[in-house]
C-alpha cells in the first residue's frame, strides 16, 4: 500500500465520524489481484492490479420506521469521504422505511487486526505455480496437445465499522484455475479447473496428465440420442446445481410458497426427507481451506441478506442434515416473519454423503452410463420446482463395463437439483472443487462425485 494512502481502518473511522445520521456501517474492501494467462502452450499475459471499495450505510430514525440508504463508490480517498457519507444519508431520509428495519449488531467481539494494514497479494503467488506451468507446457507440446487458461488469485481485506462499535475485519484469498487441453485440428478438447487459497496446493502438470487422458478417450466419438441415462456428476457439476439450489432456499419465498421448498397449503419443507443417501450440505466459515468470513457482510438488502445484520456473527451450519431438510437461509428480518431461526447467508458450501470411492472408483463400478467433465449456461426454468436447464461442455463419455470407451455428444438437460437428491443412488469421497459456471462468484466449495440413475438429457447439443 502507498504510503501516503490513507489506512483502510482510518477511513472507516472518519467516515463514521462525519456521519450524523441515528446509525452508520461503513464497510471498506482492500483489493488486490495478481494473474497469469496462456494459450497455446505459452503465457500471453500478467498482471497486478489494487482497489478499494467503500460502501457507507446510513439509517435514520423517522415516526413511521427507520430508513436507509446505502452508497458504494471505487477508488475513495480522504477527500471523498465527507460527500459519500451526505449521499448516503440523503438517500436514507429520501427513502421510506425499511421493510428490514433492525437494531445494528453490538456486542461482536473487535478483530485484533482491525487497524493493521490490508494483507495485498502480488505476482509472488506463483512462484512456484509458474515454473511448474512452464513444465506442463513442454509436456503438452511434445505430447501432440495445446494448453489454454488462466491462472487468477485475489486478496480482499474488508473492514466493517458500526457506530454501535463494531470493529471487525476479515482477509479473504481466492484463487482459481482453469486449463483447457485441446488437440491441434480444435476438434477434441477438455477441462480441468482448481479452486486455491495460494496456489501451494494446485500442480499443473498432474492437471495436464489427467486431461491428456481425456483428449485420449475423446479419439473414438459415439453419436447418442437425448434421453435419460445413468451418469456421473464430477464433484464442479454437483457444486453448480447446488449452489443454485442454495441461492433459491430462502424462508422468506419458501413460507409465501413461491420456492421448491414450499410446503403445499402453507410453511416450509422443513424436516422433510430429501434423500434416501445420508447427505449433509453445510456451511462452515472455519472450514479448512474453505475459510470464509465468520460475520455478515452486506453491501444491499434482500431476502437472504441486510444491511442491518452487518457484523452479525455466522455460525456453521447444516441446511440438509442426514438426507432432510433443516435450514433455509434467513436474516433478523425474515427469521421473525417466518418463526425460523436465524441462519445467514452462506460463503462456502460443503457436501458430505458418507462415501469414500473417487470418482475413478465410481467409473470402475459402472456398467455402463455417462461421465460428466462440467456443466455451463444453467438457467431456471420453474422456481416451483427449482427445473433447470444447461449444458454440458468439454467432454462427456460413454462408460461401458468400468472403462471409458469414448466420447459422446453434448446434451441439454432439463433437472431440479432437489429431484436429484431424492433419486442419487451413491456419492463418493467429498473434495475440494471449483464451479465451473459459477466460479466468478463462488468458489468455496467441496463436494462428492455422484451417481444418478436417469439423468435427463433432454435434448442432443452440437455446442462443445
Amino acid at each position: 500500500m502507498s504510503p501516503n494512502r490513507t489506512k483502510p481502518h482510518e477511513i472507516v473511522e472518519r467516515a463514521l465520524e462525519l456521519s450524523t445520521a441515528d446509525g452508520c456501517v461503513v464497510i471498506a474492501d482492500e483489493e488486490s489481484s495478481a494473474n497469469l494467462r496462456w494459450a497455446g502452450n505459452a503465457l500471453t499475459t500478467n498482471g497486478v492490479t489494487r482497489g478499494r471499495t467503500l460502501t457507507v450505510i446510513a439509517t435514520v430514525n423517522g415516526k413511521e420506521g427507520t430508513a436507509s440508504g446505502v452508497v458504494s463508490r471505487s477508488a475513495v480517498t480522504a477527500a471523498d469521504l465527507e460527500p459519500l457519507v451526505r449521499a448516503a444519508e440523503a438517500a436514507a431520509r429520501a427513502g421510506g422505511p425499511a421493510e428490514d428495519a433492525q437494531p445494528l449488531v453490538t456486542g461482536t467481539p473487535a478483530s485484533p487486526d482491525f487497524t493493521d494494514a490490508p494483507d495485498e497479494t502480488s505476482s509472488a503467488v506463483f512462484a512456484d505455480f509458474a515454473p511448474a506451468l512452464g513444465e506442463a507446457f513442454a509436456r503438452a507440446r511434445a505430447g501432440g496437445r495445446e494448453l489454454y487458461g488462466f491462472a487468477n488469485h485475489e486478496l480482499t481485506s474488508t473492514y466493517v465499522g458500526t457506530s454501535t462499535g463494531l470493529r471487525l475485519r476479515h482477509d479473504q484469498p481466492n484463487g482459481t484455475l482453469e486449463l483447457n487441453a485441446k488437440s491441434p485440428d480444435r476438434l477434441r478438447s477438455a477441462w480441468a479447473g482448481r479452486a486455491t487459497r495460494d496456489f501451494k496446493d494446485v500442480d499443473p502438470t498432474a492437471l495436464d496428465a489427467e486431461l491428456a487422458v481425456r483428449l485420449g478417450w475423446a479419439e473414438r466419438k459415439i453419436e447418442l440420442p437425448a434421453g435419460r441415462y445413468e451418469t456421473l456428476l464430477p464433484p464442479t457439476a454437483v457444486a453448480d446445481l447446488l449452489i443454485y439450489q442454495m441461492w433459491s432456499a430462502t424462508a422468506r419465498d419458501a413460507t409465501e410458497g413461491r420456492t421448491v421448498f414450499s410446503k403445499p397449503g402453507g410453511g416450509t419443507r422443513i424436516g422433510e426427507r430429501l434423500s434416501r443417501l445420508p447427505l449433509t450440505l453445510r456451511s462452515d466459515p472455519n472450514a479448512p481451506g474453505l475459510e470464509s468470513a465468520p460475520f455478515v457482510v452486506a453491501r444491499s438488502s434482500g431476502d437472504d441478506a441486510s444491511v442491518f445484520d452487518n457484523g452479525l456473527p455466522v455460525p456453521a451450519t447444516e441446511w440438509i442434515a442426514d438426507g432432510e431438510l433443516a435450514r433455509l437461509t434467513t436474516t433478523r428480518h425474515t427469521a421473525a416473519l417466518t418463526g425460523l431461526p436465524v441462519s445467514p447467508s452462506f460463503g462456502n458450501l460443503i457436501l458430505d454423503g458418507g462415501g469414500e470411492k473417487s470418482l475413478e472408483e465410481m467409473v470402475a463400478g459402472t456398467e455402463r452410463g455417462l461421465l460428466l467433465t462440467c456443466l455451463w449456461y444453467i438457467r431456471e426454468v420453474d422456481p416451483a420446482t427449482l427445473l433447470l436447464t444447461g449444458l454440458t461442455r468439454d467432454g462427456v463419455y460413454l462408460v461401458e463395463n468400468g472403462q471409458v470407451t469414448g466420447e459422446v455428444n453434448n446434451f441439454r438437460f432439463n433437472e431440479s437439483p432437489v429431484d436429484l437428491l431424492s433419486r442419487a443412488s451413491e456419492a463418493g469421497r467429498t473434495e475440494k472443487t471449483l464451479p465451473r459456471e459459477w466460479g466468478d462468484w463462488f468458489t468455496r466449495a467441496a463436494m462428492p462425485p455422484v451417481r444418478i440413475p436417469d439423468f435427463n438429457m433432454s435434448s442432443v447439443s452440437k455446442g462443445v
